[in-house]
């Protein structure tokens, strides 16, 4: 195996063959971490842009009028922790709750292979839970098996490709109106619902997003392949609750 590529672990899941890889890229003269699923790319640290646009779009709709340290977070899909730790960079985020269906992502993180790892994991703002995003979304407990019924200020979202390309059929129910809705329930008034997409904005979810929330966006995410030099776009969808005013 050439000393440009390693596999750093490789799993069995219910969902298909989980590996990560670290391989060393000349033209860029960096390390890039990358975790597939079977045959697909999940995550690459070359690109990571969208991923931090997700927290940093979600919080702005809340962090300018909240004091240091009193929003409560929520991130579905820990992967490379690029969400997260955007997150944490928000110093109006008291706590972080990533849920990760996948026990070898979070053993990746505390065993401090991933370069983010040792940062989130001595966060003492930051939690990992182990579990089915899903299904604690669309259950009435939610995320936090401590305090049933816990309501967050943002829940931010990567794990499927798309609202219409998933990682497991499963999850299909979440994208519609009614998924919609149970997530919601778990929201302060006022508080966001962010979503990331490989896709370029759609309208069509974006209009079931505003038939749920009191104000929904698509924001278009652009940045150039560093390696291709080419644009590519994908989205952060918005939607953001009533405040308690209406």
């Amino acid at each position: 195996m050439s000393i440009n590529f390693k596999e750093l672990d490789y799993r069995p899941t219910d969902i298909g063959a989980l590996s990560l890889r670290r391989r060393r890229d000349p033209a860029l003269g960096i390390d890039v971490f990358e975790i597939k699923l079977g045959e697909e790319y999940l995550m690459s640290s070359l690109f990571t842009a969208s991923e931090i646009a997700l927290a940093k779009l979600g919080l702005a709709r809340l962090s300018p009028a909240a004091s240091e340290g009193t929003l409560d977070v929520v991130v579905g899909g820990l992967g490379l922790g690029y969400t997260a730790r955007a997150v944490l960079d928000d110093p109006a985020v008291g706590t972080l709750l990533v849920v990760e269906t996948l026990d070898a992502v979070i053993d990746w993180h505390h065993s401090g292979v991933l370069p983010l790892g040792s940062g989130l994991t001595a966060d003492p703002r930051c939690r990992f839970v182990l579990g089915d995003f899903f299904a604690l979304a669309g259950s009435p407990e939610g995320f936090d098996a401590g305090m049933p019924g816990r309501r967050y200020h943002a829940i931010l979202v990567d794990i499927d490709h798309s609202p219409d390309f998933f990682l497991d059929p499963h999850n299909a129910d979440f994208y519609r109106a009614e998924g919609l809705e149970r997530v919601m329930a778990h929201l302060h008034p006022g508080g966001v619902f962010g979503l990331w997409s490989n896709e370029a904005p759609d309208a069509a979810f974006t209009a079931r997003l505003a038939d749920v929330f009191a104000v929904a966006s698509s924001e278009a995410v652009t940045f150039r392949h560093p390696v291709h030099d080419t644009a590519f776009t994908q989205t952060v969808y918005l939607g953001q609750a009533a405040s308690a005013t209406g």
